[in-house]
């Protein structure tokens, strides 16, 4: 066994490219490995902006031997009536490089086949390594890609190099103009040589030694200890502590190959602004670290990561507070002109923004948010009402405003900010910032209700908006984010344990939009669809059981929390012994009664004792789950059906359903369906026998 090397030089790839990469070069070289039988050992993807690294320990040096099972045409396509093998079988053995006659017959699930059955021995991974590492480098996909020269390829950035070790030999490749050899670059401005690299197992150390830290978790610690120790260092930032914004991190780890960290200060007085305008002009724009106090509270300064040491650092640090200083100039004027305007006043300026050219402008989607989030507010507690349509009469008003126009995704906390400047109760002003919350998976839904009504607001009506006119995910296309949404919306009424019934609010989203979209009753069927299927995949990769979430829904399916509760009971009960014979048995009633509807039964036509027993125990027993089910005690109403299992048993052991007397068997049909109503009260137990 030897360890592989593959270093792809390049000019700088952005960093939002390189954890893609990482992630396509390790699952590449995994697949294609075991599709051409080749053993290895741990596999690690690392780099830095000017290189991607694929290391492969203990790499087989050759491909394992294979029996090769290629099935050819019918037996009975393959000789003709004298029993003489036809063109089919000539053509199938030479497409195949065989002679006919080393064709065997076969039994299949088909019937009798010809096949073709040979020993291939293993080549040599050297051999079989340039044409699967060219492969690796033509499959990585980018974001966006670029072309240089004349060449007809295309990559992140331009190729410059290419290192490709099999040991101590050279793997032979050309890619982009380029061929590979032992020579990989240094720093670009530290150690901007060419380095000879020997040997896989020598390549992270003559790399470091030439100023290049290539191990990304590496330089990622790195980069921690840098801002840290800047930190510590800085007499003015006494008792500061650098607030770490793990993304950032990320970001700035692949944007150097060699972290210095340089801690600057700027004026106090640019703590006015809004703590988020402070660390958004810092994170986006220069990349900067903030630094906070033991509270939390913002102190005047910052901290940045270079890819280059400097002898004297005053100088590097004086540069990066002139350049934070002229941001944050523009900033504090932003802030200052936009307070001068009242929020109330910017939103007749909305119709001059298009939130969809179908759909119309922003000032019409606030109005529409006025009445839904009135509808919402109702419903989950009228005394927000107020506060809900104040707020969303002005939720939109700061995209007018400078600052959002230099920085977007301030959108809301600038809202928020302004709203308190004008004299707004704090409760508008709090559920003008939280509305877009939650901003990404995972993140905190809106802590107040104002805020999540509203929210809700806003994700149903471009929910309905979109799908009123068409505009319905596919595949992975989802321009308008809808499947986020989607999520969202399931999220906050989760989290606020909001009783809302989602058809009722699809069908008052959409009636809001008026004649611009279809209305139809088959636009909220595909509302309803689009949510419950993104409810099932969410609540199965938060590891509910996929069976007791496809019970729950397939019975119903418009109250969230409702949902919740009846698939957590299914879980539940099904660790009851007698749960897996009654979900049997009543997979038995649906294929018995199939598209019986009725459930009047006459007691003069029973027959046997059995069938009185389950009649009397049924009527019992949906009396009794009614009642639970209604205070949704679902586990208890479970427990109640439970009481089932043995008159069903003994039903099914004495009674023929299916009688000669018509009379007889329609009857046992409708008892059956009666049954099958009660077992539907909470989920469809079945789907635990699919």
């Amino acid at each position: 066994m030897r360890d592989l090397l593959f270093e792809i030089g390049t000019e700088e790839i952005p960093a939002g490219f390189m954890n893609i990469a990482y992630d396509q070069l390790a699952k590449g070289f995994s697949s294609r490995a075991a599709e051409l039988k080749i053993g290895h050992g741990s596999i690690n993807v690392t780099g830095t902006p000017r290189r991607l690294a694929l290391m492969v320990k203990d790499v087989s040096e050759k491909q394992e031997d294979m029996r090769q099972e290629l099935l050819g045409p019918s037996k009975k396509a393959a000789y003709d009536n004298e029993g003489n093998l036809t063109k089919a079988a000539e053509g199938f053995a030479r497409s195949k490089g065989a002679d006919v006659h080393e064709l065997k017959v076969v039994d299949t699930p088909k019937g009798e086949y010809m096949m073709l059955i040979r020993e291939v021995t293993g080549k040599p991974t050297g051999d079989l390594l340039p044409e699967l590492l060219l492969a690796l480098l033509n499959d990585l996909s980018f974001p966006k890609s670029m072309r240089w020269g004349s060449l007809n390829v295309t990559f992140a950035r331009p190729v410059q190099w290419l290192v490709a070790l099999f040991g101590e030999d050279v793997v032979s490749l050309e890619f982009a103009g380029v061929q590979s050899s032992t020579k990989s670059r240094g720093h670009r401005f530290h150690a901007n040589q060419w380095i000879e690299i020997d040997n896989p197992q020598s390549y992270r150390e003559k790399l470091l030694a030439n100023q290049v830290m290539v191990d990304h978790e590496v330089r990622r610690q790195k980069v921690i200890e840098e801002i840290e120790a800047a930190v510590a260092r800085t007499e003015e930032l006494a008792g500061g502590r650098v607030f770490i914004d793990q993304d950032l991190v990320d970001t700035v780890n692949n944007l150097v190959e060699n972290p210095v960290g340089v801690c600057g200060t700027f004026e106090k007085k640019f703590l006015e602004l809004v703590p988020e305008v402070l660390i958004t002009s810092m994170k986006e724009h220069q990349k900067y670290f903030p630094v906070v106090d033991d509270r939390g509270n913002l102190m005047p300064g910052f901290v940045a990561v270079n890819n280059t040491t400097v002898n004297d650092p005053q100088i590097t640090r004086m540069g990066h507070q002139r350049v934070l200083k002229a941001r944050l100039e523009d900033a504090l004027f932003f802030f200052n002109s936009d307070k001068e305007v009242s929020l109330e006043s910017r939103v007749n300026k909305l119709d001059g923004i298009i939130f969809q050219a179908k759909l119309g402008t922003m000032r019409e989607k606030k109005d529409r948010l006025a009445k839904l989030a009135r509808i919402l507010a109702e419903k989950v507690d009228g005394s927000l009402t107020e506060d809900c349509c104040r707020a969303a009469e002005l939720c939109k008003a700061d995209l007018i405003s400078e600052m959002v126009g230099e920085f977007p995704s301030l959108q809301g906390t600038m809202g928020s900010a302004y709203a308190l400047n004008d004299g707004e109760k704090e409760a508008v002003a709090l559920g003008i910032k939280e509305h877009y919350m939650p901003k990404r998976a995972g993140a905190e839904v809106p802590t107040s209700d104002v805020g999540a009504i509203l929210g809700l607001a806003d994700r149903f009506d471009t929910l309905a908006g979109c799908f009123g006119i068409g505009q319905i995910p596919t595949g992975k296309a989802d321009p308008f984010g809808l499947r986020r949404i989607t999520l969202a919306i399931l999220h906050i009424i989760e989290e606020k344990n909001y009783s809302l019934l989602l058809e009722e609010i699809c069908s008052k989203a959409l009636a809001l939009y008026g004649s611009k979209v279809n209305g139809s009753a088959d636009t909220v069927d595909a509302i309803m669809k689009f949510i419950r299927d993104r409810f099932v995949n969410d609540s199965v990769a938060g590891g509910a059981e996929a069976a007791a979430v496809e019970a729950a829904v397939s019975v119903a399916f418009n109250d969230v929390n409702d949902c919740i509760k009846r698939t957590d009971a299914i879980s539940q009960i099904r660790k009851d012994a007698g749960f897996e014979v009654l979900s049997a048995a009543y997979k038995r009633v649906k294929n018995i009664i199939k598209d019986n509807k009725s459930t009047e039964i006459d007691a003069d036509l029973f027959e046997s004792e059995a069938e009185t027993q389950l009649h009397e125990l049924t009527r019992e027993v949906n009396l009794e789950m009614g009642a639970l089910v209604a205070k949704q005690k679902y586990f208890g109403a479970l427990q109640a059906m439970l009481k089932m299992k043995e008159p069903v048993d003994t039903f099914f052991d004495k009674v023929m359903v299916m009688a000669d007397d018509e009379a007889v068997r329609q009857n046992r049909l409708n008892l059956l369906t009666a049954l099958g109503e009660l077992f539907l009260m909470v989920g469809d137990i079945s789907r635990f026998q699919d």
